[in-house]
């Protein structure tokens, strides 16, 4: 018990120097006029918010038709094809599709022909009908897949070059959608390569019906017995349009194997 005094004595006298110390501290408000600041900080911007799907730019009462709608249809849950060319069967798988690839590259963004869309929903426009895009990119694997006969090999599908569709509400009446191309051309353009349409007469097509082409289009159309093949299962007549030359660089389109294999990014 005589030892305990000293160390109780002692706690009493640290605790009243801490509340003597403390009864002598006073405190300063800190004031502020209104408005005043140290700096100014950066007015918020309100982000806007991106649209849904049936809220972007309609043609037609369609939306507008961008390269989204040309990614290559490809799947690999489609099954595998047993294909017999004559001297060996094989099997041919499809590919990932745009989940697993892009588009066509140009300046290392995805890329379709310009004139592609500008034809698509320019029908779009005169008809009020929707427009279905049964193919547009399709990859060298998924394009095998499709197609799997010779003079498939050098589509320009692969190459972003071609589109194949029919409109809906009209399938039965693809020369009329034939005309409305037509007319956009002499609408758009005052020279002769490019308003007057010809005949291509030569025979070595894949349709019964003459081709039409100008410098910039070649435009075929597939009767119902005609170019049926994995994009193409409907039964309606369909049509295709290949870009034939490039107004951007003035140079003449054809199928390279280089653009077909190695001018998309796969993911």
């Amino acid at each position: 018990m005589i030892y305990l005094l000293p160390l109780i004595l002692l706690l009493n006298s640290c605790s009243d120097s801490v509340e003597s110390d403390s009864s002598h501290q006073r405190g300063e408000f800190i004031t502020r006029k209104y408005n005043e600041f140290a700096f100014a900080p950066p007015y918020p911007k309100p982000q806007e918010r991106p649209p849904y799907p049936w809220e972007k730019p309609l043609i037609g009462n369609h939306p507008l038709i961008t390269t989204e709608y040309f990614r290559c249809k490809g799947s690999s849950l489609n099954p595998g094809r047993v294909y017999n060319n004559g001297s060996e069967t094989t099997r041919i798988y499809d590919c990932g599709g745009a989940e697993k690839h892009s588009l066509p590259l140009r300046n290392g963004k995805d890329f379709i022909y310009p004139i592609l869309l500008e034809l698509v929903n320019y029908i779009q426009a005169q008809t009020g009908k929707r427009v279905v895009i049964t193919c547009g990119h399709r990859c060298p694997e998924h394009n095998i897949y499709s197609d799997p006969s010779p003079p498939n090999q050098q589509s320009k599908h692969m190459i972003g070059a071609e589109v194949s569709f029919y409109v809906q509400g009209m399938e039965t009446q693809p020369e009329k959608i034939i005309n409305i191309i037509q007319k956009y051309y002499k609408e758009k353009h005052t020279t002769t390569p490019f308003t007057n349409f010809e005949r291509y007469e030569k025979g070595d097509t894949d349709v019964s019906t003459l081709p039409w082409y100008n410098k910039e289009v070649f435009i075929k159309l597939f009767k119902p017995s005609e170019g049926r093949n994995m994009d193409n299962r409907h039964p309606y007549p369909y049509i295709s349009i290949q870009v034939r030359y490039d107004t951007e660089t003035k140079q003449r389109i054809q199928y390279n194997w280089n653009d077909a294999y190695k001018n998309y990014l796969r993911k």
